[in-house]
């Protein structure tokens, strides 16, 4: 009995040992087991991610592709365009000075035939919301300086300037629009007033001033003359209109938008249908349109 006691506790210490082996064995297995399977997450994972690249410079190229022939697309068809502005007859309504009371009116009429038209405005504060439906309306609205007084815009080409960039931002609090840096002169660019105040050199120093400043103006080829009367005869500017138009293709006509101007607004649609009679299509002024300028008088 004894011996069996002794036996007993003898074997004790050797099957702790053997447990402990054991669970070091089983821990190992179970450890290399985790191992094994986090390389295989792990690299099951990084193919996924490959995949993923994979596709997404494919999907990348393929938006490049697709860029590259809209832009193709693009120049075919801004060269289409200007091979067909170059041999169509366009005519570009020009309406100087406004907005005024007169400005809504033009505006139906324009509706009425579907056509666009540029506003060399001027800055008009209690008429802030004839330029934005002139903007809304699709018409251009060109820069004809803030004040338009020869006096303080021809004193030098720096004022000439400050004018002119205080109505481009006039503008664009009104409309949110950014400027589009079409610009005619008050009086024209050959026009002899300015040398009272800035002297004989004047229009050249600011014709080369605001050119720098990315500006293209433009004079006109087709005079309503409504400026030529307080309110001229609506029959004298259609009259006008119509004549010179016929002897160009590219048709720059010259109006105004001012309170006295009452017949300028009449004589619109008998133009307007004049104009289609002799082939003219419509369209507003941009920096790539066909610009006439006077030469400068000195």
């Amino acid at each position: 009995m004894r011996n069996s006691r002794k036996n007993k506790k003898s074997s004790l210490p050797l099957l702790l040992v053997k447990i402990f082996i054991l669970t070091i064995f089983v821990s190992s297995i179970v450890k290399a087991a985790i191992g094994e399977v986090t390389v295989v997450k792990s690299e099951h994972e990084t193919t996924k991610l490959q995949q993923e690249i994979t596709q997404m410079q494919s999907h990348n190229e393929k938006l490049k592709s697709q860029n590259k022939n809209l832009q193709d697309k693009i120049k075919e068809n801004e060269l289409s365009y200007k091979e067909t502005s170059l041999k169509a007859k366009i005519a570009y309504l020009t309406f100087d000075d406004g907005p005024s009371k007169n400005t809504l009116e033009i505006l139906k009429i324009l509706k009425q035939y579907d056509i666009k038209a540029t506003f060399f405005v001027n800055g008009h504060p209690a008429l802030r919301d004839l330029y934005k439906q002139i903007a809304d309306g699709g018409h251009a609205l060109a820069n004809h300086t803030y004040s338009h007084e020869y006096k303080d815009v021809y004193t030098s080409p720096d004022n000439f300037n400050n004018d002119v960039k205080k109505l481009d931002a006039f503008l664009t609090e009104i409309t949110g629009k950014e400027p589009n840096h079409i610009l005619r002169y008050p009086g024209g660019s050959n026009n002899t007033i300015s040398h009272n105040y800035g002297g004989k050199e004047i229009m050249t120093g600011v014709i080369k001033k605001m050119t720098i400043e990315g500006y293209k103006y433009f004079d006109w080829n087709v005079d309503s003359t409504d400026a030529s009367a307080y309110r001229q005869d609506k029959n004298k500017i259609v009259h006008a209109v119509l004549t010179e138009s016929s002897q160009t293709k590219h048709a720059i006509i010259l109006m105004h938008d001012l309170a006295p101007k009452t017949t300028t607004v009449q004589a619109l649609p008998e133009i307007i249908e004049g104009l289609k009679n002799q082939g003219f299509i419509f369209d507003i002024l941009s920096k790539d349109t066909y610009a006439p300028q006077f030469n400068v008088v000195k």
